[in-house]
């Protein structure tokens, strides 16, 4: 077995971004949402409930853009609102129980493959395969601070 080069590890980091992307646009399109909607929703579902402010930092949206995507999405009944249970001040939007129901035909089956995939990962291998992801995804996070200056 050869090891991969650095670079070729990266390519195919940014190839499997792209694709995602790809699919991510299927999924809104089969959903009838925008891809910020739809990019609300996986957030919802990867974090759990989220402020208004928290759920607009992590789209980049202005707080009267991110008013409107929840409104939108609690009118279609994808998510709703709820009172923060430690501050009256906030509400938090949750996903519905609609958002699981009924996810978009192909969604679970893909999840089952990735699953697998990440199952088929040497032991020995799992905490560096997860350690490149996790500075991949901090690498972003930095990048969304930066360009936004």
């Amino acid at each position: 077995m050869t090891t991969q080069p650095a670079g070729d590890l990266a390519g195919s980091l940014q190839r499997f971004g792209l694709q995602r992307d790809r699919m991510r646009a299927v999924l809104a399109r089969r959903a009838r949402i925008s891809a910020t909607d739809l990019e609300a929703l996986e957030h919802l579902e990867a974090d759990g409930p989220l402020t208004q402010r928290e759920l607009g930092e992590r789209l980049s949206l202005t707080s009267g853009a991110v008013t409107v995507l929840v409104d939108r999405l609690e009118r279609a009944g994808w998510a709703h609102r709820r009172p923060h249970p430690g501050d009256r001040r906030y509400v938090l939007i949750e996903l519905s129980p609609r958002a699981a129901a009924d996810a978009p035909e192909g969604l679970a089956a893909y999840h089952a493959r990735v699953r697998a995939l990440a199952a088929g990962v040497p032991a020995g291998q799992r905490e560096a395969v997860a350690a490149f992801l996790a500075a991949a995804a901090d690498a972003a996070a930095a990048a969304v601070i930066e360009l936004s200056r």
